[in-house]
């Protein structure tokens, strides 16, 4: 197979981490004679202050161009601290999203057993949890109209959402429910909110196409309190930009941490694959990014858009073994790790390699 493989590293730890995911996709070509072939993008406040704009028209055409993209991270606390900047790296994150049509985010949370002490929920409660979320990601607030008023005294963002844009994402969510255990939770705020009402109403709708599935519907805050209480009981789960950015970053408690977890993000074209940590500048710099979400992302980005199974298992159970035998990076580390065993993010790379 010959693919073309965009890298855009993005900001902070996002240049650490893809440079191991990268090195993994060099591997996997190498092992089962694939030729992948490899260009580079700026994003984020690396392009920023390369070319004032946190997307710039080169990247978005490389990214056109390409079969698949493996993100990095963008954000700074440039901005974080300046509420005021007209310019910020998440506009370059929205742009690529709507630019490329990726409606649709998959967030796998899987547990690997060595790590159940990682997490603060007990090992009992999580043993077995695997869910998988699909989050809306061109609609919501995040794109809705914005802005202020009253002499600036007033801030409004507005939340919308069009019956297409919530039927094409549960209908992934329904697909994907029958490859796995044939369940499917759609979370809303329906006792409130409008949009919740018209998303709850299409999810009905749909149900009668999926007999085989079985669907429940919770509002948001039964279902953030279900993931620490009982996330055995989820399977697949489907909701809405805000929701969906908020419960798969309380979920990745139950992976122990956000450097656990992978991301896919889809639509009709490219894809793109990321942790779904962010930039993490205060630890920049130091080598102690946890590299193995921008592996999975790699893993992911091998089977959903090129259809290569078996090379995504590969990585995977590579993961798996590298855990098994006893290693660990930092955030992930507990006091029984022992000093040998800890590993900075490039000798986690290495270690993996080694396995793969």
């Amino acid at each position: 197979m010959k693919k073309n493989i965009l890298i855009v590293p993005g900001d902070g730890i996002g240049q650490e981490v893809t440079e191991v995911g990268k090195s993994v996709l060099v591997k996997i070509a190498e092992k089962f004679g694939h030729e992948f072939i490899y260009d580079d993008a700026l994003m984020g406040h690396a392009a920023i202050e390369a070319t004032g704009n946190p997307l710039p028209d080169e990247t978005l055409a490389k990214m056109r161009a390409s079969d698949a993209i493996l993100f990095g991270a963008v954000g700074h606390p440039k901005y974080d601290n300046d509420p005021t900047a007209k310019v910020r790296p998440e506009q370059g994150l929205l742009k690529m999203r709507k630019e490329l049509g990726l409606y649709a985010n998959l967030r796998p949370i899987k547990l690997f057993d060595e790590l159940l002490g990682a997490s603060s929920i007990k090992p009992e409660i999580l043993k077995g949890s695997d869910i998988l979320f699909f989050r809306e990601l061109t609609g919501d607030i995040y794109f809705g109209e914005k802005g202020r008023k009253n002499d600036n005294n007033t801030a409004y963002d507005i939340a919308e959402y069009s019956r297409y844009e919530v039927e094409r994402i549960a209908r992934k969510a329904f697909e994907a429910a029958r490859t796995r255990r044939g369940k499917l939770c759609s979370v809303d705020k329906a006792n409130v909110l409008e949009t919740s009402r018209l998303w709850r109403e299409v999810v009905q709708a749909l149900a009668p196409e999926y007999p085989d599935i079985e669907v429940e519907h919770q509002f948001v805050d039964s279902a953030a309190m279900m993931l620490i209480k009982d996330p055995r009981r989820f399977d697949v789960v489907v909701t809405a930009n805000l929701f969906g950015d908020i419960l798969t970053d309380e979920a990745s408690q139950i992976a122990g941490s956000m450097g656990m977890l992978a991301s896919a993000s889809v639509g009709d074209s490219t894809g793109v694959y990321e942790p779904i940590h962010g930039s993490a500048h205060d630890i920049t710099g130091k080598g102690i990014a946890n590299p193995l979400a921008s592996v999975l992302s790699a893993a992911l980005l091998l089977d959903i858009s090129f259809g290569l199974k078996e090379e995504s298992d590969s990585i995977i159970a590579a993961v798996d073994q590298l855990l098994k035998d006893g290693f660990r990076t930092k955030d992930i580390a507990d006091s029984t790790t022992p000093a040998d065993k800890i590993l900075n993010t490039q000798a986690a790379g290495v270690e993996l390699l080694r396995r793969l």
